[in-house]
């Protein structure tokens, strides 16, 4: 009896976890997780290891799931520009379809477990931040104004206040200004970034600030937040919620983080942009250090605990 071959077509390619854990933007997931671990961390009350970890989880999915979506509902641009255009939907790896199927899935799942093993106050403010992520910056801001990074930075702002909640199922001063930390600091941060990715956001026919008003008034601007964002990021220690750790920690950043928006303001290199490169970098360190030195206050017991408001 003769054999035969059967050709079935080509086999479709299977996307790999490495794939698909791309989509949650792991390295914007790990700020929002450090942020929000400093809310849960500092907030009066006791909270359970366990419980401490699921809240955190919570926050991290819903960050990634966040990221998903937005590389979803940006894979156009993303396939233009040289920044993004290896993420897995611009390559092939994944559909949009999926990703759109896996950031909702995400989304539901990680606002539902808030509010079931938390508070609602927790579970709201986390699918809010999902909402203005998703639909406020991405699907409008992003696409309509060169205030985009401003306003939809409010979205990343957030976990510190989501994690105080999970703890103590209300707000006060104190997250707000961490809030008001983050929320400032955004502006100077991408801004930043966008100097020396002007021509792929100007390709991809995205409104960035150095695209629309130019690198010049780009530099004045962000100068200007940091100079907003400086007082601010001292205010925990100003309103005696937070330490000598913090304030040495906070006194320090804050001079090389200014030094660093006053280089870029005198950047004389402005195909390279060497000194946006830098203060791209020194923002990173500068977030990381004050949320850090938060925390260590906190668990070594130096933080003036009784004064949070």
């Amino acid at each position: 009896m003769a054999l035969v071959d059967v050709y079935a077509g080509p086999q479709q390619r299977v996307a790999t976890v490495g794939e698909f854990f791309a989509l949650l933007k792991p390295r914007v997931m790990s700020l929002v997780i450090f942020t929000g671990l400093a809310g849960i961390v500092v907030a009066p009350g006791h909270i359970h290891l366990l419980s401490a970890f699921t809240a955190l989880l919570c926050i991290a999915v819903a960050a990634g799931a966040s990221g998903a979506l937005n590389m979803a509902y940006d894979s156009d641009i993303d396939a233009i520009m040289a920044r993004t255009a290896t993420r897995p939907i611009p390559m092939g790896h994944i559909s949009r379809e999926e990703a759109l199927t896996f950031g909702w899935w995400l989304s539901v799942a990680s606002v539902a477990i808030m509010g079931l093993f938390f508070n609602l106050l927790a579970a709201g403010l986390l699918a809010f931040t999902i909402f203005f992520y998703v639909v406020v910056y991405t699907l409008w801001l992003k696409r309509a104004t060169a205030q985009n990074i401003v306003i939809g930075g409010l979205s990343g702002a957030l976990p510190p206040a989501i994690g105080w909640a999970a703890v103590t199922g209300h707000l006060s001063l104190a997250p707000l200004v961490l809030v008001a930390i983050t929320f400032l600091w955004t502006p100077p941060h991408f801004w930043a970034l966008a100097l020396f990715r002007s021509d792929d956001y100007a390709r991809a026919g995205v409104p960035m600030m150095p695209v629309v008003a130019g690198k010049a008034s780009t530099r004045r601007q962000i100068l200007a937040y940091t100079l907003l964002l400086l007082p601010v990021g001292l205010a925990p220690a100003a309103l005696g919620f937070a330490g000598p750790l913090y304030l040495a920690a906070t006194g320090a950043m804050s001079v090389w983080f200014l030094f660093g928006a006053v280089k870029v303001l005198f950047e004389r290199d402005e195909a390279k942009e060497p000194a946006a490169k830098k203060l791209f970098f020194i923002s990173i360190a500068y977030l990381f250090v004050l949320f850090a030195a938060l925390i260590a206050e906190r668990l070594v017991g130096l933080a003036p605990f009784g004064a949070w408001l």
